[in-house]
């Protein structure tokens, strides 16, 4: 048994929770659109073909902000081609995922799944193939309430209202060369720019994301961040992060370390976003949307190889089923992305259905909760208040690539008004149990409301079809309060994430 000491206080708090933390992503890959929050003739389909057990599963999950149509798909995407009738809708190739795109879901259909299920919009415009035109146009028809050409087309489309979307995203991923229309960060950042003016000469109050570097392994990482911002920098709010992680070779400790590099992400971004308002004078403060961030098993879906033989509807494409290892790393960058969040004010799990995602289903069958969903939807249903740093007293491991690995991380979050709180901790030791105090001076809590934990004995334990129950979250871990001297104590398994919900 290893011990560890971590301390709160409410002097410590970074900011609020902020419900955006909790965003997702759906794009037009492989099942996540059809087959998987879309199936008309499915016994629990809405008017609109949408899957009700799956929207049972996406209010569980505790989603906020949903990132749309893209990812990749949308730098070759006509967003005009997803409106009107669907039979008139034209059918098209996607470049991005060597697929045929149908468009029977486009932007109203998916602004009304995101209604049913109390979701913010995020729409991404195509900087790809397209420009300030379009991402005009969209913008008149999604949020101009009438009496204009593109916003008369949505109502006699059937939308009367406008969908009011705040969010928006410049083009997705513009530094990576796999992009349809990839350009440099200097051409990026003019076109993002121009875009960014022309929407806010429209509507000053809109949100704006640039596009930042898609990892922090790319060879122009931090510079693109500084070259865009220095372009686009008065008309922009955010820039994005993308970051996937995945086990290599079986080295579990490297692994359960991703959130390091999510860590030395943020504040490279911060750095050089900070960097040009210095050089500009400027009192604004660029944040952060991260808003692409998962478990991803890149090398065996680039072994695979892309789709050669035709352009298939909706293949099975990216579908990853998770691990218990998975969801404890899941539920330690959440970790992460809450303690940043003085500067990540926002972000989305990529993706939502069947695509590298915290739910699968099957065609005409059931849907279900992969081991990842658990992490997520408890975080999401307990954080709340603001968001309190920790200090924390742990032993550590080496590890080649992060060099000294804390063994416990952390993070809580306090809400003075309701009484409540709630400890978020990982257990990086993949064969030691760690018995943990927790300090909560001045928080006057009282006792232990709630346990939630993921572990197995087997660390490669899976949900599946056959199985989807065999990793669920437990309430084995013991953790006991004192309140006299404000102390929670925590015997954390191996390779473990635990969610403690106190209150008065």
């Amino acid at each position: 048994m290893t011990d560890a000491r971590v301390a709160f206080t409410a002097a410590a708090a970074v900011g609020p929770v902020r419900r955006r933390t909790f965003g997702s992503f759906v794009e037009h890959l492989g099942r996540c659109v059809y087959g998987g929050i879309h199936e008309p003739g499915h016994p629990t389909a809405d008017e609109d073909g949408f899957r009700g057990d799956v929207m049972d599963l996406v209010r569980e999950l505790g989603t906020s902000t949903i990132r749309y149509p893209g990812g990749n798909f949308v730098s070759g995407y006509k967003w005009e081609d997803g409106i009107g009738p669907v039979e008139d809708r034209p059918t098209r190739l996607d470049l991005a995922w060597h697929s045929t795109e149908t468009n029977e879901v486009g932007l109203d259909e998916f602004a009304r799944w995101c209604r049913r299920t109390g979701h913010e919009l995020m729409l991404a415009v195509n900087l790809g193939t397209r420009g300030v035109a379009e991402a005009l146009d969209v913008l008149e028809y999604a949020n101009h309430p009438g009496g204009t050409a593109w916003s008369d087309l949505r109502i006699q489309n059937g939308t009367a209202e406008p969908h009011g979307i705040r969010m928006w995203c410049l083009g997705n991923e513009m530094d990576g060369p796999w992009q349809v229309g990839h350009r440099s960060a200097e051409e990026y950042g003019s076109i993002a720019a121009q875009t960014a003016a022309a929407m806010k000469m429209v509507d000053p109050s809109l949100e704006l994301v640039a596009c930042g570097s898609s990892s922090s392994q790319m060879p122009t990482f931090g510079a693109w961040e500084r070259t865009v911002l220095e372009k686009a920098f008065d008309h922009v709010d955010y820039v994005s992060c993308h970051a996937y992680y995945q086990i290599r070779g079986g080295d579990l400790e490297t692994f359960l370390a991703s959130s390091l590099d999510m860590d030395y992400f943020i504040d490279e971004v911060v750095k050089a976003a900070d960097e040009v308002a210095l050089a500009r004078g400027s009192e604004k403060r660029i944040q952060i949307s991260f808003d692409e961030w998962n478990v991803w098993l890149l090398d065996e879906y680039e072994a695979e190889g892309k789709i050669e033989d035709g352009w298939p509807v909706a293949p099975r494409l990216l579908e990853d089923v998770y691990t218990v290892a998975d969801a404890v790393v899941v539920g330690s960058l959440l970790i992460t992305l809450l303690r940043r969040s003085d500067r990540v004010q926002s972000a989305s799990l990529a993706q939502l259905v069947n695509v590298i995602a915290p739910i699968m289903t099957e065609p005409g069958g059931p849907a279900w909760r992969q081991t990842t969903f658990h992490p997520f939807a408890t975080t999401s249903r307990l954080a709340q208040g603001e968001v309190l740093r920790p200090s924390i007293d742990a032993g550590s491991y080496a590890n080649e690539r992060f060099g000294d690995v804390p063994l416990v991380d952390a993070v809580a979050t306090y809400d003075a008004s309701a009484g409540r709180a709630a400890v978020f901790l990982v257990n990086r030791s993949v064969s030691e149990p760690m018995r943990v105090e927790v300090a909560l001076d001045g928080l006057g809590l009282a006792r232990v409301a709630e346990v939630v934990s993921i572990h197995d004995e087997d660390p490669f334990a899976q949900n599946t079809r056959e199985q989807p129950e065999r990793v669920t979250p437990r309430g084995d871990v013991p953790a006991e309060l004192d309140p006299a001297s404000a102390t929670l104590t925590v015997t954390l398994p191996p390779l473990s994430w635990t969610a403690v919900a106190l209150e008065r």
